[in-house]
């Protein structure tokens, strides 16, 4: 019954502890998801720092899994190279050694040393707890829940170290456990355990601080010649469970990580391996050295320096890594693709939610952008057919209405992984912007299917009708060039300045439907024409129309009034109280609507 009681024990603390490690991971990549981006976005093709940086990457979020993953879906966004990619790899082994250092924690025996007692996790656990359940029960803002989910996450996974340590102890000399510890005498059967325990369990950190966990209980008998090989069977089993997962359905280049992260792993481990037989055949620093049993922080300290002495060997051979992904994995025929950028966007960007949101926004500018020259040729083509700009246009318009779909789906998943209010309102902005650019880059066709009427039946525009449309084509192409770069750069000011174009394009319009009614009446215009001068007036309104959606969705973003009624704001700044607004209205009616009003 003890032994029962006691597996029960030790699979609880297990699940505690992996939950734990969950929480706390969780809660550091939320918390720090941007800035992770914007160093990862700075590594340059210098190996040494781009090992620096996958290093401090992963002992920030304390996953190398996550590392690697995010890696290889900003190489399919276009923003690292392979080769830059690599170094990261290297240096993500090295980032994960912090959990170990942080879990030997546990050993520390503070006795009646105050300061001793500020590291004890004894202390630690139950303070931690205590803060992070006070921020997400009582402050519940969502900075406070991705930081109270850190200190409930590292609070848990102390506490199940206890209970996994607890669990243990009776353990100690049944024959299961000597059995075990016989299995382990060997350093290939050892190496073979510690990679499918990994694998199985889908975390190095998690087994790392299970063989800790082991060795850290008197008696156990797990010895230093026994735990190394373990160790870099955990090392193999995290390549397994990450590069190779995460590079499946990839670009080349996001496989080739895998294949350099195994690689990378394999031969450490080798080389390791083959140093560490001899050194224990010769009795280098001893026999006692090697027969000693090992603690908590001997396996901790060897991993460390187990995966730094690798990358210091092996980081010379980088570009070599490369080559020999490039042989495994190799560059099928190219296919043209007109619009690449659109193709950026994966799901293992959700490891990181605020990289995904990042990264969302870049790809909608780039289909924004498109959308925009859409139009333009549009509007080129409505005033000259141009066979080839149609076809141009066709094509373009399928990529936006394919990266729609797809991008659809991608905010859906995101949504459900999205922390912090920030990336929560970017989020609500997104799924509201790419229609608004989709239904713009509808407009271009049907300014192409109105060229194409024309055509049909013979007709044309006045001159008069002509100088109309180049003078309010160019108002909506500005303002689709505005509204683009606005939101590219996330610029509040510039989309404070598509409001007073977009009343001015409305003022056009007006003039312009009044215009040609006269112009039919007289006879002057036929009808055939005039209707389709009519249509195509309506769709320049209708494109000014999204771009002030889309403005209004940015300046929303940052104020609650305008995110909770957006119509009031739109009436209160047309009514004329604004300054600024009035000022840029006042300008823009001086630059297009004057020269229409000219036009004789």
């Amino acid at each position: 019954m003890e032994i029962f009681r006691a597996i029960i024990q030790l699979l609880g603390g297990l699940a505690m502890f992996l939950y734990g490690i969950e929480v706390m991971g969780d809660g550091l990549k939320n918390s720090s998801g941007a800035a992770l981006k914007r160093i990862l976005e700075k590594v340059t093709g210098n190996v040494v720092m781009g090992v620096l940086t996958g290093a401090l990457v992963t002992a920030v979020i304390q996953s190398s899994t996550a590392t690697i993953v995010l890696t290889v879906a900003l190489i399919g966004a276009g923003v690292l190279t392979l080769k830059q990619a690599v170094s990261i790899v290297m240096g993500a082994n090295i980032g994960t050694t912090v959990t170990a250092q942080i879990i030997r924690l546990s050993s520390i025996e503070a006795g009646d040393n105050l300061f001793l007692m500020l590291f004890d996790t004894d202390t630690l656990a139950p303070v931690a707890l205590v803060v992070g359940i006070i921020l997400l029960m009582f402050v519940k803002t969502k900075s406070s829940k991705t930081i109270g989910d850190i200190f409930v996450g590292f609070g848990v996974l102390f506490i199940g170290l206890s209970l996994m340590t607890d669990g243990v102890e009776p353990l100690i000399g049944t024959d299961a456990f000597v059995a075990f510890v016989d299995f382990l005498k060997n350093p290939l059967f050892g190496i073979l355990f510690g990679l499918v325990l990994t694998v199985i369990v889908q975390s190095s950190s998690a087994t790392v601080g299970m063989l800790q966990t082991v060795a850290s209980v008197p008696g156990s008998g797990i010895t230093f010649a026994m735990a190394y090989p373990v160790i870099m069977g955990i090392n193999l089993g995290t390549c397994v469970t990450t590069a190779m997962v995460c590079s499946i359905g990839s670009s080349k280049d996001a496989k080739r990580t895998g294949v350099v992260h195994i690689a990378f792993n394999t031969i450490g481990t080798v080389l390791f391996l083959v140093v560490m037989t001899v050194m224990q055949k010769v009795q280098l620093f001893g026999e006692g050295f090697w027969i000693r049993s090992v603690d908590s922080g001997g396996i901790a300290n060897f991993q460390t320096v187990f995966n730094l002495l690798t990358a210091v060997v092996l980081v010379p051979f980088a570009d070599w890594l490369v080559k020999l992904s490039m042989l495994i994995v190799k560059e099928d025929k190219p296919d043209v693709d007109r619009h690449p950028e659109l193709h950026t966007l994966d799901e293992k960007l959700y490891i990181s939610p605020a990289v995904a949101v990042s990264e969302t926004v870049k790809a909608v500018a780039a289909v924004g952008h498109i959308a925009r020259m859409n139009f333009e040729k549009g509007c080129q083509v409505l005033m000259k057919y141009d066979p080839v700009l149609v076809a141009e246009i066709d094509q373009d318009e399928d990529a936006i209405d394919e990266f729609t779909d797809r991008t659809d789906r991608f905010l859906i998943g995101l949504s459900k992984n999205v922390e912090t209010e920030w990336d929560d309102r970017q989020l609500d902005m997104l799924m509201q912007t790419v229609p608004n650019f989709e239904r713009i880059g509808d407009y271009a066709t049907n300014l192409v299917e109105l060229s194409q009427r024309l055509q049909s039946e013979g007709a044309s525009f006045s001159d008069m009708a002509k100088k109309e449309l180049h003078i309010i084509c160019s108002a909506v192409n500005e303002i689709l060039r505005i509204t683009v770069d606005a939101f590219a750069a996330g610029d509040n000011d510039a989309a404070r300045a598509i409001e007073p174009l977009e009343e001015t394009i409305d003022d056009m319009v007006m003039i312009l439907r009044d215009r040609h009614t006269k112009r039919l009446k007289n006879g002057t215009c036929s009808v055939g024409s005039g209707l389709v001068f009519m249509e195509t007036l309506t769709y320049l309104e209708r494109a000014s129309d999204q771009c002030s959606s889309i403005a209004v969705m940015m300046l929303a973003r940052n104020n609650e009034d305008i995110l909770e009624n957006h119509y009031d704001y739109l009436r209160e700044i047309h009514s004329g109280g604004d300054v600024a607004y009035a000022s840029e209205r006042e300008r823009r009616r001086e630059q297009y609507i004057k020269p229409l009003k000219d036009i004789q």
